[in-house]
């Protein structure tokens, strides 16, 4: 698989996991009634979101790294909570693991020649 593969898997799961926590966390199961504080973590995803859609390697770099935070909340809450807040849960961690996974092969993918020469 090429760069390019794995560049429009990161973008397309790194969209859905900024859509599943708007809505999540907006009407489908807040934390309160009407809404919850928690669609803020939607707004740290639009961060690395250009860099991602860019092919910037350094946002691949640093969202390795912070998305394995939603992935520990996923587990967290899938395994703490009932219904359809688990089920969500679920959904987080799947999208999480695969940003991460598709971030890190987009990396190995884009690496210069000449670093794979020293190793």
């Amino acid at each position: 698989m090429n760069a390019r593969f794995y560049q429009n898997l990161t973008s397309a799961a790194l969209i859905a996991l900024i859509f599943l926590c708007l809505a999540w966390e907006g009407w489908l199961a807040p934390l309160r009634p009407g809404g919850s504080w928690l669609t803020l973590k939607a707004i740290i995803l639009l961060a690395p979101l250009f860099g991602i859609l860019r092919g910037k390697r350094y946002t691949y770099k640093w969202l390795s790294l912070l998305i394995q935070l939603y992935l520990l909340e996923g587990l967290t809450r899938a395994t703490s909570e009932q219904g359809l807040s688990q089920w969500l849960a679920v959904g987080e961690t799947v999208l999480a693991v695969l940003i991460f996974f598709s971030a890190v092969m987009y990396l190995r993918a884009t690496r210069h020649p000449s670093a794979t020469a020293s190793s």
